[in-house]
């Protein structure tokens, strides 16, 4: 396969720091090779190095496999069917490769059920390169957060927010019925189908079809009690995770949640990097957390509670910008009510509640959420 000319596709996503989830691989995209440009078929190129991450170095224009050419994630052409897919090349060390193999066995299992459209990416094939993993899926178009940076972060209009979020419940639904749990949904994570796009009132892009697909099985795991502790891309990581109490489906549900404000509202809902702030800020939105919850937090967590009470705020803040970050929040009633603007905006808001309850026991699940009013019926906003 010939690799064909590049540009950056996506800007690289809001920082994570170390003890984050590790950063996926930047996507690029490819343009077509004018046709004046000949390229040699089916010689193998070069050996090089990895570079200091393990990823593949590649260079522009060479033959790697008769089918696909490929970078990091690069949109490619398969040259036996003229077909545009996108190929994960995974870091070429142990760790990274028993987790690609891992996600193939999910992309598999995922599609062998798949009935009736479950909106997750269809996996193509895959190939082992140079000791690298090589995943062959189909073309999507941007992601939602894509979507959102173009246009300076206005808010999707609710009907939008609407149809992403009914997608994405049933995509996870589908994945909670084979007991598999995404652990990391967010906007970067949830692609359009198609790249075709409009431009109406305020908005400088948006999509012209509103379908989506799920993506990023690299950290799904098989529901069973024995879990890594964290998980989660911070902005999205639900308060049982932080406070150490186990996790389990409805880690997914927090995520969707959060999700779903971001879109309404055009800004992440808790941008933070640091556990108590992180918690401090969802007693803000939300509410105190009940002492049900403060009693059953890990020994590690107990740091985060005054005489196991309270929430050591604003007293353990370490800085007050920190302290003026968590008191410019909205509470969710109000940040809602404010980009919708309209009383039948309290059904959204009722959704919100109930997928944002600290208590994971008491969160709806996706199918319950999917019977929402929210989603059964339109309503004025």
């Amino acid at each position: 396969m010939a690799t064909i000319e590049m540009e950056t596709r996506q800007a690289r996503k809001r920082r994570r720091i170390v003890w984050d989830v590790a950063p996926s691989d930047i996507i690029q995209e490819c343009q077509p090779v004018p046709e004046k440009v000949e390229l040699e078929r089916y010689v193998t190129p070069p050996r090089r190095e990895d570079d200091r991450e393990g990823h593949y170095v590649f260079s522009v224009g060479e033959n790697l496999t008769p089918r696909c050419t490929f970078g990091r994630v690069l949109e490619c052409l398969d040259n036996q069917t003229q077909e545009h897919v996108a190929v994960k090349v995974v870091r070429s060390n142990s760790r990274y490769r028993g987790a690609a193999m891992i996600e193939i066995d999910v992309l598999r299992h995922l599609a062998e059920h798949d009935k009736v459209g479950s909106h997750c990416v269809e996996i193509r094939s895959w190939f082992d390169y140079r000791n690298h993993i090589c995943i062959v899926f189909e073309k999507l178009g941007p992601s939602l957060y894509d979507i959102l940076k173009r246009n300076r972060y206005r808010p999707f209009p609710v009907d939008l927010v609407r149809e992403f979020g009914r997608q994405l419940l049933e995509s996870v639904a589908y994945m909670h019925e084979l007991h598999y749990i995404h652990t990391d949904l967010k906007p970067e994570n949830i692609l359009l189908v198609s790249s075709e796009s409009v431009k109406i009132s305020n908005w400088e892009l948006l999509a012209k079809v509103s379908d989506i697909k799920l993506i990023d099985f690299g950290s799904t795991v098989y529901d069973n009690p024995n879990h890594r502790s964290t998980v989660s891309t911070r902005h999205y990581r639900a308060p049982e995770v932080i406070l150490g109490l186990g996790w389990s489906y409805p880690c997914d549900i927090w995520g969707i949640g959060c999700i779903l404000v971001e879109l309404c509202s055009g800004r992440a809902l808790f941008q933070t990097h640091e556990n108590l702030e992180h918690l401090a800020m969802m007693e803000r939105v939300l509410q105190p957390f009940p002492p049900h919850i403060i009693q059953k937090a890990t020994r590690g967590a107990e740091v985060y509670f005054r005489q196991g009470s309270r929430l050591n705020w604003p007293e353990g803040a370490k800085s007050r910008e920190s302290i003026r970050a968590v008191q410019r929040l909205q509470h969710v009633k109000d940040l809602i009510s404010w980009h919708l603007c309209s009383p039948s905006s309290c059904v959204f808001i009722d959704l919100l509640y109930k997928l944002l309850r600290f208590d994971p026991s008491e969160r709806l699940s996706a199918k319950e959420a999917l019977n929402h009013s929210f989603f059964r019926r339109k309503f004025e906003f």
